[in-house]
């Protein structure tokens, strides 16, 4: 078993992390920016070790930082959670040439899947549906990039193939529109990826998002384990996800979960991973796979009884994965709540101090936060302050639950998106289930 990891991240991943280590009987080394020594996390580490001032680029994303931590405090393996380093190729690179186990995917798959172009072509070839598209990077020939889109059909969709987060990406609806959005797409794609290359896509009108989790032990054992729906989304940012999807039967659900785990046959790939789909008119259309742990990993494992977290340290330990496909049951409903610190009509980040915090409680509510009351929610990172979970028999009781739930949350002294997620439950759309990834964004009047 591993002795003792370094937790590469901040808020409730990482004290999610740490509390499966201490299931486990790992020591902790907690690393944080002078922002963050007041986190949870920080307080229950067994160690903790200050990388840098309150900027991500000086702290969270310090890789000499992050190594020199494990380094002085004999520190065996690193986990990056989700977020900053957790896809870095380089920085898995850097801890296993250090000496150090990534609790993660190897670093030539991170890079392989980073690479949106080289991922859709790595699925093509393991027989995973992608979306109608160039089938590789756009070059600087105009009239070409005119034929491939009339080829494809309007409307078309410019992606950054190192984009992701929703950024770099612009849809286009006629051929006129075409040549600038290209040029405006590489141009953002350079300056926020350092990567300008760019590809095009059948663009989906009515699609919903939903994704497939797999775990794999590198060792050529891999299960499925269902899907979720994170339809509910706002400027390509999930709201709410659940598990399993209304509406996809359990033939689909085999379907696409038997192609994904061969896929990760063919990529040698080990720890957890998410493939992406986009779902329209019964066919699934892959758009990227995430090479970690998500943050709507517990609605999973509220469904299936497994805990994802447990499992990657295991595998990181070089243990073979405990679980076959037959051991795999989904059994009721689960639905998550991201709670931002955030101005529910606006958006806008509410950081500032907590001066109280109630988590709410009762059968099936489970609750992911590093909120405590007095806790300071600084203006430097992602507004996001929790997830709120529930499980019931039923989709229709879930439901209830999360709402009983919400009820009960109380937060004071920083505005959240509460109401907005109370409004979301209430709505007889999302309650009917099946909404598309635009639902959101048309009720708020936003697109």
């Amino acid at each position: 078993m591993l002795e003792k990891i370094v937790i590469a991240n901040r808020g409730e991943i990482a004290l999610r992390i740490l509390r499966a280590c201490r299931e486990l009987g790992i020591k902790t080394v907690a690393v944080h920016s002078t922002a963050d020594r007041d986190l949870k996390h920080v307080r229950l580490a067994d160690e903790s070790v200050c990388i840098g001032p309150p900027q991500s680029g000086q702290s969270y994303l310090n890789i000499p930082a992050i190594i020199s931590a494990a380094e002085v405090t004999g520190a065996v393996a690193i986990h990056p959670g989700y977020g900053f380093l957790a896809e870095n190729a380089d920085f898995a690179e850097r801890v296993e040439r250090s000496g150090f186990i990534f609790i993660g995917p190897r670093p030539e798959t991170i890079r392989l899947m980073g690479d949106k172009v080289s991922a859709i072509n790595a699925m093509r070839e393991a027989g995973i549906p992608c979306v109608p598209g160039s089938d590789g990077p756009l070059g600087d020939d105009d009239d070409e990039n005119l034929r491939i889109a009339a080829e494809i059909g309007y409307p078309v969709i410019i992606k950054a193939s190192g984009g992701g987060g929703g950024r770099g990406m612009r849809v286009v609806y006629s051929e006129d529109q075409l040549l600038s959005a290209i040029a405006m797409t590489r141009s953002e794609a350079r300056t926020a990826f350092g990567n300008s290359t760019v590809y095009m896509e059948k663009f989906l009108d009515n699609p919903r998002h939903i994704e497939v989790q797999v775990l794999a032990d590198g060792q050529g054992n891999v299960i499925h384990l269902g899907e979720r729906d994170c339809s509910m989304q706002r400027r390509h940012q999930k709201v709410i996800e659940e598990s399993p999807a209304p509406g996809i039967s359990e033939e689909e659900r085999q379907r696409i979960g038997e192609l994904c785990v061969e896929a990760c046959r063919r990529l040698d790939y080990r720890s957890a991973g998410t493939f992406e789909f986009l779902y329209q008119d019964g066919q699934f259309y892959f758009i990227e796979m995430n090479t970690r742990i998500q943050v709507e990993h517990p609605v999973t494992e509220m469904v299936t009884g497994i805990d994802l977290v447990r499992e990657q340290l295991l595998i990181a330990a070089g243990q073979p994965l405990r679980y076959k496909q037959s051991d795999v049951r989904i059994q009721g409903h689960a639905i998550e709540c991201r709670i931002n610190a955030e101005d529910p009509h606006t958006f806008i980040p509410s950081p500032g101090k907590v001066e109280e915090f109630h988590a709410p409680g009762g059968a099936g509510i489970r609750v992911e936060s590093h909120l405590y009351s007095g806790y300071h929610v600084p203006p430097y990172y992602d507004s996001m302050v929790g997830k709120l979970i529930a499980h019931g028999d039923t989709r229709e009781s879930a439901i209830a639950r999360i709402r009983m739930a919400l009820s009960e949350l109380v937060i004071e002294g920083i505005k959240t998106n509460v109401p907005l997620l109370q409004e979301i439950m209430a709505d007889t759309n999302f309650q009917r289930g099946g909404t598309n990834i635009h639902y959101l964004e048309k009720k708020l009047g936003i697109t």
